[in-house]
């Protein structure tokens, strides 16, 4: 199969001729249909994230299963499925307490070391190589195990349905998992990307009272109004005054709820600015392994803010996820708007550029229908 490959430690980009194993106790075999570009991978890319050795890129896909390995129960051949990258054990502490997204086992989904490996360069005696995420999502077959992958109803467009395991699942899953946003509360989404745009959906479907979409960029403030934002704010000018614009549209005090979906230290203090005293800001974007969250006391203890980091939008994917395709199906949640561009394989370093640029919410390869 043919899968976009980042090598180490060169972090060179490629597109590559892999072989994959058959599927073994607990795996699924799945034919990819597309998978979605996301701004995380970035970080892969610059190697603010770690890799052990060359890796397929790719975590949030969708696909139909090809073939399953022994003791699988969950999914069957011919089932459509969605993946996320919150693998999960089912038998830690965490999962056990059903906080599934912190799974603190996820080693125990992966094959042993003295078995095959999942993937390999294609040849005799290819090196192996490993699959980003558990996923790997940007290649034409994905091997996984069963805990990494969701089935959906077939009449879900697979395109479309890419950006479920990681975009929508956080995005919306921080607003209704996360934050619990009730009916009538202020909000404020710093980023419109991907993340951002789907928390400030998730804020609409909660029922929130003011949404405010504060962004760099004109076109994301305007497709954060067209799913759902009340207001939009440009932030390309003194930090400050995007802050003023939050407690100036509800009623001086700051918003109920703050999310900050890019996670830099500026973003950070934003955030904390437009909250209201006693009101929450959540920290979703990645900054990096090394990347810190400073917070003034003052805000704390004399104002009463909490921060909160959110990992994943707090998701229990098996049952969120079908129910997000529900919702779209409804024409409630909204996911045509985000897909900005569809790609093939050969094409995914000119999109994660358009992504670095800020070009786009969503690029999402497409591979050839399964």
């Amino acid at each position: 199969m043919r899968a976009a490959l980042l090598e180490v430690p060169t972090l060179k980009l490629s597109v590559a001729e892999l072989a994959v194993a058959e599927p073994g106790p607990g795996e699924v075999l799945v034919a990819t249909a597309a998978a979605g570009l996301c701004h995380s991978d970035l970080h892969v890319l610059d190697g603010h994230l770690p890799m052990r050795g060359a890796s397929v890129l790719g975590h949030e896909a969708s696909g139909v299963v090809v073939a399953v390995g022994p003791g699988v129960r969950r999914v069957e051949p011919g089932d459509h499925v969605v993946t996320c990258l919150s693998v999960f054990c089912g038998r830690c502490a965490l999962c056990l307490r059903g906080q599934t997204w912190l799974c603190t086992d996820k080693q125990s989904t992966e094959r042993p070391a003295d078995a095959e490996p999942r993937l390999a360069l294609a040849g005799p005696g290819g090196a192996a190589v490993s699959a980003h995420a558990s996923i790997g999502g940007l290649a034409e077959r994905l091997l996984v195990h069963e805990n990494a992958v969701v089935a959906i109803r077939k009449d879900m467009p697979l395109d479309v349905a890419a950006i479920l395991g990681c975009a929508v699942t956080t995005g919306v899953g921080a607003a209704f998992n996360s934050a619990d946003i009730r009916a009538g509360e202020s909000v404020a989404v710093i980023g419109c990307g991907g993340i951002g745009l789907n928390i400030v959906q998730g804020a609409r479907l909660r029922g929130a009272g003011q949404i405010a979409a504060v962004d760099l960029v004109a076109a994301k403030r305007e497709l954060a109004l067209a799913v759902g934002a009340t207001a939009g704010i440009d932030a390309s000018g003194d930090p400050g005054a995007a802050a003023a614009e939050v407690a100036a549209l509800t009623g001086g005090l700051g918003a109920d709820h703050v999310f900050d979906a890019v996670g830099i230290e500026a973003t950070n203090a934003q955030a904390l600015a437009m909250t209201r005293p006693g009101g929450t800001m959540y920290v979703v974007g990645i900054n990096g392994m090394a990347g810190s969250v400073t917070v003034p006391g003052y805000a704390m203890w004399a104002q009463g803010k909490t921060v909160r980091g959110v990992h994943m939008g707090s998701n229990n994917f098996t049952v969120d996820l079908p129910r997000y395709v529900d919702l779209y199906m409804q024409g409630r949640l909204r996911l045509d708007e985000l897909v900005s561009q569809r790609i093939g394989l050969d094409e995914v370093a000119d999109g994660y550029e358009a992504l670095r640029q800020g070009e786009v919410a969503r690029a999402v390869v497409v591979f050839a229908q399964p």
